[in-house]
């Protein structure tokens, strides 16, 4: 009994000695008196007087239990399979990855080409401007631009009078060089091409 009490207060962090010499004194003591068998007024009941040693008996069995539990417990936890766990991690991440791929593609896609183009003509000084829409076509615009004006379609082809204006198609300018001369132009969604003079309208 003694070492079994030595062992556990040990292991709870009490004081062996102090338990042991509590042990000796309530129990091993009253062995003694009683193997003597006094004449005189019973004392208290046995059970009564040594029902503080039992009760840190009690208390100390119960922590013990629920220590065994706790270290069973993990002991199963870290049994259970890695590759399950890893597993089930990559199934929960992989949509995840996958819809940032399409979002990354969809961000990635170009824009598809414009399907027609809008030519903005701005003179510095009154300028003469014919246009169509390509070669054999009715002229859709022929007089004398003061001002800004934008034209659109499929394919436009300009013959402008003078080299001082501004043309942008599609937003993006028109490298042309300010001066007298006429200029003429074919333009599309996707090119720029100079026209020569017998090629360009009302020429």
């Amino acid at each position: 009994v003694k070492t079994f009490l030595r062992t556990y207060a040990e292991l709870l962090g009490l004081d062996p000695h102090a338990l042991v010499e509590t042990y000796r004194a309530e129990h091993e003591a009253r062995d003694e008196l009683e193997t003597l068998q006094p004449i005189g007024p019973p004392g208290r009941p046995r059970e009564t007087r040594s029902g503080p040693p039992r009760v840190w008996i009690v208390a100390m069995l119960v922590a013990v239990a629920i220590v065994a539990g706790l270290v069973a417990l993990g002991l199963s936890a870290d049994d259970e399979p890695s590759g399950d766990r890893t597993s089930a991690t990559l199934g929960e991440t992989a949509p995840r990855t996958g819809q940032r791929t399409e979002t990354t593609r969809d961000e990635v896609t170009p824009a598809p080409p414009p399907q027609r183009v809008a030519v903005r003509v701005t003179p510095s000084t009154p300028t003469y401007v014919c246009v169509d829409t390509g070669e054999g076509t009715d002229v859709t615009f022929e007089g004398t631009l003061a001002e800004a004006q934008t034209f659109r379609g499929k394919r436009l082809r300009f013959n402008i009078g003078k080299t001082d204006v501004d043309v942008r198609v599609n937003g993006k300018r028109v490298p042309i060089e300010p001066g007298p001369d006429p200029v003429g132009y074919e333009f599309t969604p996707s090119s720029t091409e100079p026209l020569p003079l017998g090629q360009r309208p009302c020429a």
